[in-house]
């Protein structure tokens, strides 16, 4: 783990639930290399079936907000739970429990912010999108509700949730954790973890698995690549169905 950097925090959550101020980082050709993959999440999710890996959610689960989005970075965690103080008293005195903008704040440019959310009140906004945006993210992935998706459109910060909303969290959701463990549908996410995601859905990838599985992926894509050619210069149907091509 790399040594914690000392750096302004916002306050919006008690310093002791920040559990690292820098994330674990893969090298950068390692990135640029799930990159360069064509069928993204496909081929990343054929390559963990091949491993005897589970990280794969479809977009019926987690969907994307904008059309063609494509996503890669690494994971920067955050943990919303049910605020403890009843609604109408937290909006009357302002008591504020939402505490992704430090998540905003630690991330680097190209990481995504990972919210394990709640459904039917929004975890991030417009304005934290953009502040997110601002910061240099690739997007984000809510397991959990938005609000304000206009404003997320707009300026082309791309999320995938569960769905929008119009009931705002900030007196509902408290958040306990940042950078610890999450678990988005199910997935147990890590901070550093890579995140591809596209239209078909949102593949999470261990740290420790990233190069064996981009090593697979990239076998698979190649062959991929040569069966299109195939396709496209007429063979026969019986040729493509027994010809091994990866």
């Amino acid at each position: 783990m790399p040594a914690q950097t000392d750096r302004t925090l916002t306050g919006r959550v008690p310093r002791e639930a920040i559990v690292m101020l820098d994330i674990p980082r893969l090298p950068r050709e390692l990135i640029d290399g799930f990159k360069a993959l064509t069928d993204l999440t496909g081929t990343i999710s054929d390559a963990m079936d091949q491993l005897g890996l589970v990280g794969v959610i479809p977009a019926s689960v987690l969907s994307p907000i904008l059309p063609r989005a494509r996503m890669i970075g690494l994971a920067v965690t955050v943990r919303n739970v049910a605020h403890g103080m009843q609604v109408h008293r937290a909006a009357l005195e302002r008591i504020n429990g939402q505490g992704e903008a430090e998540a905003h704040n630690l991330a680097q440019s190209g990481d995504v912010v990972v919210i394990e959310g709640i459904v039917g009140v929004s975890n991030m906004g417009g304005q934290s999108a953009t502040i997110g945006h601002r910061q240099g993210e690739a997007g984000a992935v809510i397991d959990g509700s938005i609000r304000d998706p206009d404003a997320s459109r707009s300026i082309g910060y791309p999320i995938w949730c569960r769905g929008v909303t119009p009931i705002t969290g900030k007196w509902r959701t408290q958040t306990v954790a940042i950078n610890g463990p999450v678990h988005i549908a199910g997935i147990q996410v890590h901070a550093g973890d890579l995140v591809a995601a596209d239209e078909a859905g949102v593949c999470f990838v261990r740290r420790q698995q990233a190069a064996a599985v981009l090593e697979a992926a990239r076998r698979i894509d190649a062959g991929d690549t040569r069966r299109k050619q195939a396709i496209e210069q007429g063979a026969a149907v019986a040729e493509l169905v027994q010809k091994k091509f990866s």
